[in-house]
Order: structure tokens, then C-alpha cells, then sequence
């Protein structure tokens, strides 16, 4: 929390309206499971529910009351004299109006959307690192037992296979799934978020998995292709010659749209640069994804600790389609992957 409050003194900010569960579990160890705020500034406070005080005060580090109404944080800018406030960007336009200042009470305080959280969250800590890791290996290991190859024989469905992965993760230790698990076979592999259509499993599967240990996620993709189709082969080896050069460009100081600039630089020299119809990649921890994302547009700069999936896929439409995806952690030098699962499974 330190750091968050180090970013907005900096700014000038006399505190911040946090309503996002995420970024109130990251600040105070309680994650919401009803609606809450935190007032973040020197001495910071959180708002909650009577269905969640309980919850609130066993979990946060923060002191905790009971939220009545947005007056109740109106009162405390008055008497605290706080003039500049940031809030989060997502926050609900009828929250906004009701926590604006009103002239005519002369009550006088400015709010501004900033994202001081989303660039503390950035940069991870060695507890958050090893949370991800984790849950890569509980999600990997998970796979592994799921034994894919032996269920293309069986003519087993994708959804039959999202589910039992779901329920071995969560036998690993998971507490839930990342995201929703994707599954997809034949043609479908060329739609990069399919969703599951309880078909039996054919000579291609691309598959998009994750699980989340103590609140963290993780996030890797596989695609198993029959070795003798010389077309799915051709696509295969190329994603996986942009996931290499891409993971191998990973250092700090090197800006993100660069990274994506030489995943998208090789699949294009092989003709296939509009059959990339996706960033790189994105950064993850408490949501599945997070800042930065690593696509042409973001100027982030790589940060030691940072953390960012290497996702290329080319999609070949109404035929079939190829992603690989791992996700990295920024060392002192180079991109170091998490997990070491094989590529051709």
C-alpha cells in the first residue's frame, strides 16, 4: 500500500476512491464478496456492508465500518479537508454524481480518474510471484493428468474436457478456474475465445486454461495438432517461432509494443500478419488480466517483477487455428517462463 500512497503524495492527491474487489483485496487482504469501498489517503478506511463487516474485519489490514451511504464518505472529505480525489475509472457514473461536490453546500472537492493501482499492481512482490507459480503448476499438472491425447482417441466432447479439468484443478488446490476454460476442436480452433459446443474432439484441439491459487491467476494455451497434417504442422512451428522470439526480446527496460512488434514481425513474414488478430499478450495477478498489455499500442516499459503472457496464435478462418501461450515473469535480464510444460503434446 505504501507505494500506492507514494504515487499519489507524488501527485498531489489528498486520497483515492477505491470500489474494484480486486484492487481492495490487493490494498487490504478483504476481498468483498458484497459492495465496499476503501477510502485510500494516510490513514485509510474501508466501507462495507452489514452482509460483509464481519468478513471485512476477520481479513483487513484496514480498519473497517459499516457503509450506511456515500454521504458517509462525503462527511469525511469535509472534515478532512480532502480537495483532490482520485477515482477509479471503472466506477459506476451514479456513484460519481452522488460523491461530486455541491456548490451550493459549498462543499468543494475535485474528482479525477486515475490509475496510480493498475501501475503499483504492475510490478509484483515475491508473495504474489510465487502465488502465480502456483497456480501454474497446479493448472499444469492438472493438463497433464487430463491425458488430452488419450481423449481425442475416446472421441471424448470439449466440454466433457472442460469440465474434468475444472475438477482436477480444483482437486490440485485451485480454489476456481481463472476464466472460463476453452475448449475448442476442428474449425472452432479458429475462433480465438470459442466456447465449448459439446463436440466430440477431432485431429485438432487448441485449449486456453487457468487456475487461481490464493487469489492469483494463471493462464497458459496449448494446441494438439495431428503431426501428419503438414498445413496444421507449417502453422504450428511458425507461432512457436514468434513465441520464442518474443519471449526472448523479454527484458527490463525493453517497452511492451516492442515485444509484440517481433511476435507479429515473424508470423508477417511468413504471410500470415492478418491471420494474428490479437495482442501478445497482457500482464495478469488477481484479474486474469491486467497492465500492461503487451500489444502495438502500449508504451509500458518492462519492469524486474514484472509479469506477462506470450500468447501468438494464427487463425486460418472456417479451418482451423494455432496459439501458444506461457506466462513470463520479467528477471534481471531476460523473460524467465513459468512451468515447464511441453510444447507438443
Amino acid at each position: 500500500m505504501n507505494n500506492v500512497l507514494k504515487i499519489m503524495n507524488n501527485e498531489r492527491y489528498d486520497g483515492m476512491i477505491i470500489a474494484q474487489f480486486n484492487n481492495i483485496n490487493y490494498l487490504s487482504n478483504y476481498n468483498p464478496s458484497s459492495f465496499a469501498i476503501c477510502l485510500l489517503k494516510e490513514d485509510p478506511i474501508i466501507f462495507t456492508t452489514s452482509l460483509d463487516k464481519e468478513l471485512a474485519e476477520n481479513t483487513s489490514y484496514l480498519p473497517v465500518k459499516e457503509f450506511k451511504s456515500l454521504s458517509d464518505l462525503k462527511q469525511v472529505f469535509k472534515e478532512e479537508k480532502l480537495k483532490k480525489i482520485g477515482i477509479e475509472g471503472n466506477l459506476p457514473i451514479a456513484s460519481y454524481k452522488k460523491l461530486e461536490s455541491d456548490k451550493s453546500k459549498k462543499e468543494d472537492w475535485d474528482l479525477s480518474i486515475v490509475d496510480f493501482l493498475e501501475k503499483s499492481r504492475m510490478v509484483k512482490f515475491q508473495d504474489e510471484l510465487n502465488n502465480i507459480k502456483d497456480a501454474t503448476k497446479i493448472a499444469h499438472k492438472s493438463f497433464l493428468e487430463l491425458e488430452i491425447r488419450e481423449k481425442q482417441e475416446e472421441k471424448v466432447t470439449d466440454w466433457e474436457i472442460a469440465y474434468e479439468l475444472g475438477y482436477l484443478m480444483r482437486s490440485n488446490g485451485a480454489s476456481e478456474e481463472s476464466f472460463e476454460t476453452i475448449v475448442a476442436t476442428g474449425p472452432n480452433t479458429s475462433l480465438p475465445h470459442a466456447r465449448s459446443e459439446n463436440k466430440e474432439l477431432g485431429n485438432i484441439v487448441l485449449m486456453d486454461w487457468g487456475s487461481k491459487y490464493n487469489g492469483y491467476c494463471s493462464d497458459t494455451s496449448r494446441t494438439m495438432i495431428d503431426d501428419k497434417n503438414e498445413k496444421q504442422k507449417e502453422i504450428f512451428d511458425i507461432v512457436l517461432q514468434a513465441y520464442n522470439g518474443a519471449i526472448a526480446g523479454i527484458k527490463p527496460g525493453i517497452k511492451v509494443c516492442e515485444i509484440d512488434k517481433i511476435a507479429r514481425s515473424i508470423i508477417e513474414e511468413y504471410g500470415y500478419g492478418d491471420k494474428f488478430i490479437h495482442s501478445t499478450g497482457h500482464s495478469l495477478g488477481l484479474d486474469i488480466h491486467e497492465s500492461p498489455s503487451v500489444s502495438k499500442k502500449d508504451q509500458t516499459i518492462l519492469e524486474k517483477n514484472m509479469v506477462i503472457t506470450i500468447e501468438p496464435g494464427i487463425y486460418l478462418e472456417g479451418e482451423f487455428g494455432v496459439r501458444i501461450e506461457d506466462t513470463i515473469i520479467v528477471g534481471k535480464n531476460k523473460g524467465e517462463i513459468i512451468g515447464n510444460l511441453s510444447y507438443n503434446i
